[in-house]
């Protein structure tokens, strides 16, 4: 498990590119000189950016192009409609008394889409 630092690549297997994340939930903790995430990390367009355009048909935006293209998948911009992170591991270390984000965490988007991570952004030394 690593945990995840600000920088860190997120990705939505519905979006056509990844995004960075951007921690504001703490100011104190770092990592390699990056502030740490925790799980009220999770806002759409403030913690978590557009992955993109969004090619899933449960998007209104989608599916309303969609239609109007005579049932060809027409993608739209993405817009996330995330809520919280969802915990992969227990995980038991605070930054600012609250919960850290690891790299086995997901988030929810309210249109179908997972949001994971794909490269959290600290570098583990053995």
């Amino acid at each position: 498990m690593s945990y995840v630092t600000a920088t860190a690549q997120l990705m939505c297997p519905f979006g056509d590119a990844g995004g960075m994340l951007s921690v504001t939930s703490q100011q104190k903790f770092f990592i390699d000189g990056k502030l740490v995430a925790t799980i009220q990390d999770a806002a759409p367009m403030v913690n978590i950016p557009t992955m993109g355009m969004c090619k899933n048909p449960a998007n209104p935006m989608v599916a309303a192009a969609t239609a109007a293209n005579l049932g060809v998948l027409t993608p739209m911009p993405c817009i996330p409609a995330t809520t919280s992170w969802i915990p992969g591991n227990k995980v038991t270390t605070l930054a600012g008394g609250k919960p850290c984000l690891s790299n086995e965490c997901t988030c929810m988007c309210m249109y179908g889409g997972v949001v994971s991570i794909a490269y959290p952004g600290q570098i583990k030394v053995n």
